[in-house]
């Protein structure tokens, strides 16, 4: 049987450097790779470009990155909820790439399945299309998007074998599965790691080999992103 853990996000992320380009599943704070972001902190790695839906929010997720000013770029959809990536944006210190959240899903999908491109609707005739081939399909304007290139994907889920097999939970699946395979190396941190055969075949979500690396994730803070109560 292939073993594919590793002992701790240190030798997870083992071979990350500054300038690599990294995908990061979530959506919002559902389902962010929490230990993988805080080791990159830690290892203090600048000039990175990252490919997620958005950047968590100023004191949390890839927010963290922001504050310390380690992101080049960000390729995302939405910038909400985080006043840093905002003003940074605005003020020119970083650059973003902004992408039709279907398209960002399909190029990351494109990545994991070895397809170099694809045609899609999303984007035409705005300013996402500039630069792009454009071609008709039964009367219909599509724009050519070149799948993702990058160097680690950084995924959390909520079950994992010790062959990378994995187990979503909820609306945790998001961005998770289609960015596992979708880059050189894979790292998978999980809320539970158990030995091979104890997960059920029928149960799994992205299959171990999509992974290169899996470990036991700690101290997961679960917060809430926005709490609306109902006045009394």
């Amino acid at each position: 049987m292939i073993r594919k853990t590793v002992n701790n996000v240190t030798d997870a992320l083992a071979g990350v450097k500054d300038g690599m380009t990294f995908m990061l599943g979530g959506f919002g704070l559902c389902g962010i790779p929490e230990n993988a972001i805080t080791e990159l902190v830690r290892l203090g790695v600048k000039d990175i470009t990252c490919i997620s839906n958005n950047a968590g929010v100023d004191d949390f997720g890839l927010g963290l990155l922001l504050h310390q000013h380690q992101i080049k770029k960000m390729v995302s959809s939405y910038v909400g909820e985080n006043d840093e990536f905002e003003r940074q944006m605005l003020s020119g210190e970083l650059e973003v790439e902004l992408t039709p959240q279907g398209t960002l899903a399909e190029k990351c999908r494109a990545a994991q399945a070895g397809f170099p491109a694809f045609y899609t609707p999303a984007g035409y005739g705005t300013e996402v299309a500039e630069g792009k081939e454009v071609r008709e399909f039964n009367g219909k304007k599509y724009i050519l998007e070149e799948a993702f290139e990058a160097d680690y994907a950084f995924v959390k889920a909520w079950k994992g074998d010790a062959a990378g097999n994995l187990i979503f939970k909820g609306t945790a699946r998001n961005f998770n599965p289609c960015m596992c395979g979708a880059a050189k190396i894979t790292v998978a941190e999980v809320e539970e790691l158990v030995p091979e055969g104890q997960l059920d075949p029928n149960q799994i979500h992205i299959p171990g080999i999509f992974v290169q690396r899996i470990f036991q994730g700690k101290d997961y803070e679960k917060r809430i992103e926005q709490r609306t109560v109902r006045q009394k």
